[in-house]
């Protein structure tokens, strides 16, 4: 089966949507322990990856949710919805919308990102000092799509 038909419908893009560019990230889900109601959980404060195209890293990925290419491409996106992964100890897949653009390059044109076969990145359910600050390792393949 190809991993098309294995992406839940709520994560596929628009229907007429050209894919832009498939990328593999490498990096950390960084977490900031706070607290919830009368106890502390983990907070996602933001990811920070490496981006690598066939082996060769081209760009990286932070708060934001951003991307930024060596090209000089920047894309900011927005969650629109999320599906757990296959993987119970990996974050979860996603499909974005770009709500920002900067620079020139490849990114310009993109309207939809999906984050698929992830592998770790999850934080434990929770913790107990305040403030601390947790990285788990994790990886994720971004797809973007544009018109």
């Amino acid at each position: 089966m190809s991993i098309e038909n294995a992406i839940p419908e709520q994560l596929k893009p628009p229907a007429g949507l050209r894919l832009i560019l498939r990328v593999h990230a490498r990096g950390d889900q960084i977490y900031v322990c706070k607290a919830e109601g009368a106890g502390f959980s983990w907070m996602l404060q933001a990811p920070e990856a490496e981006v690598f195209d066939e082996g060769r890293p081209i760009g990286r990925h932070f708060a934001g949710p951003t991307w930024e290419l060596n090209d000089g491409s920047r894309v900011t996106g927005k969650i629109l919805t999320r599906a757990e992964s296959p993987d119970i100890h990996a974050i979860p897949w996603l499909l974005i919308s770009a709500v920002d653009h900067s620079g020139e390059g490849l990114l310009n044109g993109v309207t939809h990102i999906q984050r698929l076969n992830t592998t770790g990145g999850k934080a434990p359910e929770k913790c107990r000092d305040e403030g601390r600050e947790l990285r788990v390792g994790y990886t994720a393949d971004y797809i973007f799509y544009g018109e």
